[in-house]
């Protein structure tokens, strides 16, 4: 009689006296199945902007290993290379559990799924498992839903824990799903802010000290300052300089600059135009050796205003 299969792994199914002479290939293309269901791994290649249709097939697999003429029936799959469009990869009927790996590049969406039904949209750089029943596939991992232990522990005693977001999304903590709650956002993007958004009229607590640390500008002919990343600095001069314009200022920042003098003194300072002092007139620094002088500015409108300067001031 003709062969049959199995509905999920696609066996074929022996009567008495079938397939004389081969049946041993038969046997071993049944091992091979079998084992790639229970950890083979398939590499996908879905580069480009076409929908992809995994192999399956009810024939006879290599007798060695190899489990690349059927792809559907890894047990874990890997999708890669660069999409240049939105795609769908398509599993058929089968029914099955699949740990899928979307390792592809390109700011495009796979859509990973029956050939007729509802997919599932992987997340670039993510894993996860999912389960199709041949006409819908579902994200396990998703529909566990909410961890609710009281205490979640990142990490163990041997190394850190990190806590990331999954893929290029920003990472957000709050309480009762946002519900009355400020939140801290991590941006997923170059030069991207760690924002403290506050609800109604709460404030961001620090029950201990809060600053930044002092550091140190480089002294030379022109000083260079990074308000972004030394707000607050001191610098000590040993020569006449001249002191440029603050870069990556934040408007409402303040900053922070004491000017020390060397040993010998008397050295002055030009201060660029974007600094701006009472009257229009820039303050003479004190010229006594090892003294220094403090300033503080806050950005407005592109220019450093000066907030206050107390002068004179012995440091060492």
């Amino acid at each position: 009689m003709p062969s049959s299969y199995t509905s999920r792994l696609k066996l074929e199914r022996q009567t008495s006296g079938e397939n004389s002479g081969t049946w041993g290939d038969l046997v071993n293309y049944t091992f091979n199945r079998l084992d790639a269901g229970i950890d083979g791994w398939a590499n996908v290649n879905v580069a480009g902007s076409a929908n992809v249709t995994l192999t399956s097939n009810n024939a006879t697999l290599n007798t060695d290993d190899s489990t690349t003429d059927d792809e559907v029936h890894n047990r874990t799959i890997e999708f890669f290379g660069a999409l240049t469009g939105n795609i769908n990869v398509f599993s058929g009927d089968v029914e099955n559990s699949f740990t899928v790996f979307n390792n592809t590049s390109g700011s495009y969406t796979l859509t990973f799924g029956p050939t007729t039904g509802t997919g599932v949209a992987l997340t670039q750089g993510a894993k996860t498992i999912v389960y199709s029943d041949g006409s819908t596939m579902l994200d396990v991992m998703a529909d566990l839903g909410p961890v609710t232990s009281t205490a979640l522990t990142v990490g163990d005693g041997a190394a850190s824990g990190v806590l990331t977001s999954s893929g290029a999304y920003d990472l957000t903590l709050n309480t009762n799903a946002g519900t009355n709650s400020g939140d801290i956002t991590i941006t997923d993007a170059a030069n991207g802010n760690i924002a403290f958004t506050t609800n109604g009229t709460g404030g961001v607590v620090f029950n201990d000290a809060a600053f930044n640390p002092e550091t140190t500008l480089t002294d030379a002919a022109t000083i260079t300052w990074d308000a972004q990343d030394k707000p607050i600095t001191k610098v000590t001069l040993t020569d006449n300089r001249i002191l440029a314009a603050p870069t990556n200022g934040q408007a409402g920042q303040f900053i922070s600059l004491l000017i020390i003098q060397d040993a010998g003194g008397t050295n002055t300072l030009t201060w660029n135009a974007v600094f701006e002092f009472p009257s229009e007139t820039a303050p003479t620094l004190t010229a006594t050796g090892d003294l220094a002088d403090l300033f503080v500015f806050r950005y407005h409108n592109s220019k450093w205003l000066q907030v206050g300067s107390t002068l004179a001031l012995t440091v060492a």
